[in-house]
């Protein structure tokens, strides 16, 4: 039994029974449906989701505004589910803070699956966490494993799952040069089967929260026909964990 906690949102109700009857046979239990973007945000924000499923059409709010405003304040993943296939469609999702796009007709087994291996590398992240809190503080900005935390200048940023993971696994193999396919199937976990644009997209707004000047990064640099390579010096932190106070 997956004792995660999600959240389903479509204005079409057949959907949301699918779903959910397919979800339960699937071993979870906990199981919150929404058939608007507002009511969406008020279950968001009294359960706190592990995972949310989005669609794009709602009567209210478009999916991507309630995407926006639910990357304010949490981390959760957001699966964008919709009709509307279009590579613009699909880079406004990513921009706006969602994790994967799922294209209608869809099959739930397909959904699930997708759940819950996100899911899994979500527990896998955690559990092979060290005893002692990774800080990974580079001056202009730290980024804080444990508590899922981006400063930047002394300021938290919202940033999406994937953002942080892929802004973590950089930071963790500084001055390597990973292809696009490369960070997705680490970042991903599956093989990009041409989404190299989706690392690209992420990316660049990585780069929007963490560069002085995005147009001319300092930290994530572009090797051309090879891919990205991390570049700071890793200051030393506190024991506490804290970013250290000049």
């Amino acid at each position: 039994m997956d004792q995660a906690t999600l959240l389903l949102v479509d204005d079409e109700r057949d959907i949301l029974e699918l779903l959910t009857k397919t979800l339960r046979s699937e071993g979870f239990r906990t199981i919150l449906t929404a058939t608007s973007g507002y009511e969406a945000i008020r279950l968001c924000a009294e359960h706190r989701p592990d995972l949310i499923i989005l669609d794009v059409m709602l009567p209210d709010l478009e999916g991507y505004e309630v995407c926006k405003k639910l990357r304010e304040w949490t981390h959760a993943p957001i699966f964008f589910l919709t009709a509307r296939t279009t590579d613009l469609d699909k880079l406004t999702g990513y921009n706006m803070g969602g994790d994967d796009y799922i294209e209608k007709p869809f099959n739930p087994l397909v959904i699930a699956a997708k759940i819950k291996a996100q899911l899994k590398r979500d527990r896998m992240m955690k559990q092979s966490s060290p005893d002692f809190p990774s800080v990974y503080d580079f001056g202009d900005f730290q980024l804080i494993e444990h508590t899922g935390q981006l400063l930047v200048n002394g300021e938290e940023i919202p940033c999406t799952a994937k953002e942080f993971k892929l802004l973590a696994f950089l930071c963790k193999h500084p001055y390597q040069i990973f292809s696009m396919g490369q960070l997705y199937r680490q970042v991903w976990g599956e093989e990009s089967f041409g989404y190299e644009n989706t690392v690209m997209v992420h990316i660049g707004q990585i780069r929007k929260k963490i560069e002085p000047n995005p147009r001319k990064p300092k930290y994530i640099i572009t090797i051309r026909g090879l891919g990205y390579k991390f570049v700071g010096k890793r200051r030393l932190s506190n024991e506490a964990g804290n970013p250290p106070h000049d």
